[in-house]
């Protein structure tokens, strides 16, 4: 059995508020849990104590058993120091320009590259 820490989302429309639960991977996102662990109100201030209860024994029982914590989860508990913050990967295609975009920025460059040497040989020569 795969064991997950993971947000479950709760309250009304358009306000949004989570339960951190310790779920079997395979159940459904709001569906069956083992147990409650926490939770997140992301509408409250940052600097709220209400923003982001936990039950520190808990999470360290259940991460100890083997339950891994999802990406955003993670960072939410990165956040109150109970695990490192998640790498991500900047490797993909997604997060770059696409390759006319990319010329351009190019092309931008070597203009700025060749517009800077224009001046310091014009700096060098007066």
């Amino acid at each position: 059995m795969s064991l997950k820490i993971r947000l479950t989302r709760a309250g009304a429309k358009k306000q949004a508020y989570y339960r951190i639960v310790v779920a079997d991977s395979r159940s459904p996102r709001d569906g069956r849990f083992i147990e409650k662990v926490g939770t997140y109100n992301p509408r409250a201030a940052q600097e709220s104590k209400d923003r982001l209860v936990v039950k520190e024994d808990r999470i360290k029982h259940w991460v100890s058993v083997g339950a891994l914590p999802t990406d955003r989860v993670q960072r939410l508990f990165s956040k109150i120091g109970l695990a490192e913050a998640p790498t991500v990967n900047e490797q993909t295609k997604q997060n770059k320009p696409r390759a006319k975009a990319q010329e351009r920025l190019k092309m931008a460059e070597e203009a700025a590259k060749a517009a800077a040497e224009a001046a310091a040989s014009g700096e060098a020569q007066a």
